[in-house]
């Protein structure tokens, strides 16, 4: 991926033979990259760790949060830490492509200064580049890789399942790969991925008699030690999705099972157990509190990129966490020096993909092209501009999710609007075109019927106080969902540290306290019930479609956030 002296030198004879003028920093930016991408062998026991990257194949630009709030035990600690608190806790510079991968400070200006991170043509050289340095290494994939995109949307995640091959994942866990339906699932494990790909989740069974759905774990040799990876499926797929999609399986943490699956890779002389979680990170770190015997767990789901791996004391020792963000943004490694049938040292890097410092590779690129050939026109379409930056991430709200629930409103003369806290969804800069790829990135799922409720005032209540709780529960355990519904046209204040049901206050509409008893128009989409499926709705993406169509421009505008309590000075809030 990077060059070595003599080939940096041939280039530049080359250029300058051809009459080419290279672009200024272009040896500042190989410098650069030699310094972020050069990582000594260390150890005899290697993996790498991607996840969470939602069907995108090629290069974006991905804004992380500013808002990312930590309580109690978990106040200042990661991953709760955002802008300048996480490069002071990590000792990263700022104004540096490390701050930039890390945090959202001076996102637009730091954007156009370093480029578009993530693209799997991109990734895969970067693997490749590990590979190299040592071999046997393991490609775990922590799941969220079929969905997120328009080609994986209409292709079923073939796409990303081809994609996945020839990026050579060996090991991979699930969430949203459940949203395309148990036979479709079992239809990639059992065909593409048979004899190539270990689909491993130990908390996955059968509805009526409790067997597993799929391997709890895989045990695999590399340098003559036996290394074991255990799967870890998001636990609560059917409450957060539709269950009507799973109907057969059930899930759950299981931490019993977990503890079960570890103790059996070990008596069949695992010397290293790796879990590959899609719990969240929150969960991770409470999980390896309660489960021995697990040298990591190599997270996913909360899209957190986490630098270096928190270290978690339990009755058996110490277990390793991290999490490696998301959309293709980030490549972790992680080495482990194994002495004596057991791990002695390890090493971590956090790598960001950075596009421009990393050669796309050629067979990769190919591949990409010819998956999105026959989509390309209609992704292409422009819908609208942007004046402002476009962005998902974040505990309340975004930028474009602002624009599905303003969208919502107008098109369905809605007083209220309601979009999922979903995490997934790729940034724009002010000026960009506003594609039709664009709006599928932030709204392609198998379940995205738009719906009118009438809700009294009590009910909406209801539903942010479900939500709430589910975000800010104090026991990581009953955390089961995304962030916080996005709300359209009522402010309200959040108590984040307060009791269930008493998080939600001062809910407003025009200026006016929302009356307990009356009706109002609410908006929404993304149903989970099977009676909003069999209702229909149009697609969000052609509600949206037209909106912006018809708008043509969207202007710069601040999303509509609730007033926090208690979020003054917390190391995960920087409004």
């Amino acid at each position: 991926m990077s060059m070595n002296r003599r080939e940096f030198v041939q280039l530049l004879s080359i250029a300058s033979a051809a009459g080419m003028v290279l672009k200024p920093g272009f040896a500042h930016a190989q410098t650069s990259a030699n310094a972020m991408y050069d990582m000594p062998k260390f150890g005899n026991v290697h993996f790498m760790h991607f996840t969470d990257c939602h069907a995108q194949l090629k290069p974006i630009y991905f804004r992380e949060p500013s808002v990312n709030l930590g309580f109690g035990t978990m106040l200042g600690q990661p991953p709760h830490l955002v802008g300048e608190y996480l490069l002071n806790y990590y000792g990263i510079k700022p104004n540096t492509r490390e701050a930039h991968a890390m945090t959202y400070l001076d996102f637009d200006q730091a954007s156009k200064t370093y480029g578009k991170v993530g693209g799997f043509a991109h990734l895969s050289t970067l693997v490749q580049q590990v590979r190299a340095s040592r071999p046997g290494s393991l490609l775990l994939d922590g799941g969220d890789t079929w969905q997120g995109s328009g080609t994986a949307l209409w292709t079923d995640g073939q796409d990303m399942v081809d994609a996945c091959l020839a990026l050579g994942v060996d090991v991979m866990t699930a969430h949203w790969e459940m949203t395309l339906g148990e036979d479709r699932v079992k239809e990639i494990v059992e065909k593409d991925f048979k004899g190539k790909v270990s689909f491993v989740a130990q908390n996955i069974k059968t509805a009526d008699f409790g067997d597993p759905v799929f391997e709890a774990y895989t045990i695999r040799e590399m340098n003559g030690i036996k290394v074991a990876v255990v799967g870890q499926a998001f636990p609560y797929t059917p409450i957060a999705n539709p269950r009507y999609l799973v109907p057969n399986w059930t899930f759950g943490i299981d931490d019993e099972n977990m503890q079960a699956s570890v103790d059996a890779a070990r008596a069949e002389g695992a010397q290293v157990v790796v879990v590959l979680s899609h719990n969240g990170m929150d969960v991770d770190l409470k999980m390896a509190t309660r489960v021995t015997g697990i040298d990591a767990i190599m997270g996913g789901h909360t899209h957190d990129g986490v630098p270096a791996p928190v270290k978690v004391k339990n009755a058996g020792g110490v277990t390793l966490v991290t999490n490696a963000g998301s959309n293709g943004k980030f490549l972790a490694v992680l080495d482990f020096d194994v002495k004596n049938g057991k791990v002695s040292d390890f090493r971590y890097k956090l790598l960001p993909v950075f596009s421009d410092l990393i050669k796309a590779d050629p067979g990769m690129d190919a591949l990409v092209t010819k998956i999105r050939a026959p989509y390309e026109a209609k992704l292409a379409e422009k819908l609208a501009t942007t004046e402002g930056t476009l962005y998902r991430r974040g505990n309340f709200n975004g930028t474009f999710d602002q624009v599905i629930i303003d969208g919502l409103m107008q098109m369905k003369n809605a007083e209220i609007a309601f979009s999922p806290g979903f995490r997934w969804g790729t940034s724009l800069l002010p000026g960009q075109a506003i594609t039709m790829e664009h709006l599928l990135d932030q709204t392609a799922i198998t379940y995205p019927y738009t719906t009118v409720t009438p809700m009294t005032g009590e009910t909406i209540k209801v539903v942010l106080e479900d939500v709430a709780d589910n975000l800010f529960n104090p026991d990581p355990y009953y955390q089961q969902g995304g962030d916080m519904v996005r709300v359209g046209g009522m402010q309200y204040t959040i108590d984040p540290t307060a009791s269930a049901g008493n998080r939600i206050s001062n809910m407003m509409l025009n200026g006016k306290p929302i009356d307990a008893s009356k009706s109002y128009k609410v908006a929404g989409w993304a149903p989970v019930s099977e009676q909003a499926k069999e209702a229909g709705g149009e697609p969000i993406w052609d509600v949206m479609a037209a909106y912006l169509r018809d708008v043509k421009t969207i202007p710069a505008k601040a999303p509509n956030t609730p007033i926090i309590k208690g979020a003054e000075g917390n190391p995960g809030y920087a409004p």
